[in-house]
Formats: C-alpha cells, sequence, structure tokens
C-alpha cells in the first residue's frame, strides 16, 4: 500500500494519519509544498492520498502564498478520482477535494479551534467506514472555512459550529473538516503558529484556551481515524 501525503505546512502535520501508515507498513511519501516539493508527475504508484489542512483557501493564489498551487493540487486530486484511487482531505484538503468536484468552499458558521464533540449523522451511523465512531465523538478543530457539497456526496458528521464535519463524496473520497490526526506534538506546533489564539478564544465561543486544548487525551480519536483508515483501503 502506498500512501502519499500532501503538507501545505510544517504546522499542519500528519500526526495520527502518519502514525496509521507507519503502523501498517505502509510505503510513505510526501510533497511537502511549503518546501517547494513538487506533486507526483502521476497517480500511478499512490494507492491513497491523503490531502492535509493549512492556514490558505482553495482561491488562495500563488501571489499570495507562492508555495501553494492550489490549481494544480485540484488537477491532481482529479486524476486520482479518475483514477479510482482512495483519498482523504483534511481541513483545507477537504475543502480542495469540494472544489476538485465542482463544489466550491464556503465559510463556516463559526470560527472553530480545540476539541469540540461532533454528531454522526444518519448518514455517518450507516456509512460503514465511520458506523464505528458513535453517535457523538469528540474531535479537533482548527478551521474558519467548510467543503462543498456535491449533488451526490453525504454529510455524515456536523458539529455545533460547523454543519459539515465529515463528507463522503465517494465510497472512496472523504473529506474530514474536523482534525482527527492530532496528537500532543501537532497541537504544540498549530498553537505556536497561531498568534492570536487568546484574542480568538475572547470573541469566538467555539475557540478554546492553549492549555484546554494541550490537555486533552487524543489516544481515542486517534485510534477511531485508524479504524476509519483500515476499512477505506480494504475497499
Amino acid at each position: 500500500m502506498n500512501v502519499h501525503f500532501i503538507q501545505h505546512e510544517i504546522f499542519e502535520a500528519p500526526g495520527a494519519y502518519l502514525e496509521w501508515a507507519k503502523a501498517r507498513h505502509h510505503t510513505i511519501t510526501f510533497s511537502k509544498v511549503y518546501e517547494y516539493q513538487e506533486l507526483p508527475g502521476t497517480a500511478d504508484h499512490i494507492d491513497l492520498l491523503i490531502v492535509m489542512g493549512g492556514p490558505q483557501s482553495p482561491d488562495t493564489t500563488t501571489e499570495v502564498c507562492p508555495h501553494f498551487n492550489a490549481k494544480a493540487e485540484i488537477h491532481f486530486i482529479q486524476n486520482c478520482i479518475r483514477e479510482g484511487k482512495a483519498l482523504v482531505g483534511v481541513c483545507l484538503g477537504a475543502q480542495l477535494i469540494g472544489q476538485a468536484l465542482g463544489a466550491s468552499f464556503e465559510p463556516s458558521p463559526e470560527k472553530e479551534i480545540g476539541v469540540w464533540p461532533i454528531e454522526l449523522t444518519k448518514e455517518g451511523l450507516e456509512d460503514g467506514k465511520t458506523n464505528h465512531f458513535g453517535p457523538v465523538l469528540p474531535a479537533g478543530h482548527w478551521h474558519s472555512d467548510m467543503p462543498g457539497l456535491t449533488a451526490s456526496s453525504k454529510v455524515l458528521a456536523t458539529s455545533a459550529g460547523c454543519p459539515r464535519q465529515i463528507i463522503a463524496y465517494s465510497d472512496r473520497v472523504y473529506g474530514f473538516q474536523c482534525h482527527m490526526e492530532l496528537m500532543p506534538d501537532v497541537v504544540d506546533l498549530l498553537i505556536a503558529a497561531e498568534p492570536d489564539l487568546l484574542n480568538n478564544h475572547t470573541t469566538h465561543r467555539f475557540v478554546q484556551k492553549p492549555e484546554t486544548i494541550r490537555s486533552y487525551d487524543y489516544t481515542e480519536m486517534n485510534h477511531k481515524l485508524f479504524g476509519f483508515l483500515d476499512k477505506l483501503v480494504q475497499g
């Protein structure tokens, strides 16, 4: 199994996604675009593509962020979808998948940073890859936008601050607005890159204090993500 990551920033690390791939002894490759690494020229040697998050949005231009080429990533995602690859998009990655399928991203009703519960919808509890999450699951969040929906997509989970937390675009393509990959080292990186976190805590009701975010035990969330990924690659 060949797992390829597109990583947009050093602080948007793959966390538990990478730990899962290592634990399953999969072949792991990266396009670290923040280091100006190129995307693969072909999807031939990729079984699972995981597109990570970032502070950018799908309409961020290369003039604003020279290392982020949204059009190139969307084109590559479209190629992977056409070739039947398994795909997971996280936060920005989920929004890019929606864009690749013709669904424009939108602002989330609320900015969310920290750990807040997600609630599975009827479709989420019926989906064979997410039903083990249970009706309610604490999940990580670090966003102010959300992915677009296609005519055939299904919303599998929502939160009090965002109605699109997990989206099934097909049985092989999933978007996670939430961050189930968070681990203590990833949280430290994100907090260090969020200079206005304390101010946001006072002005946004779904933004937690750094010490609250750091105090959470992410183990169960990570294990639930492992289960999802196991099911996804099994087809």
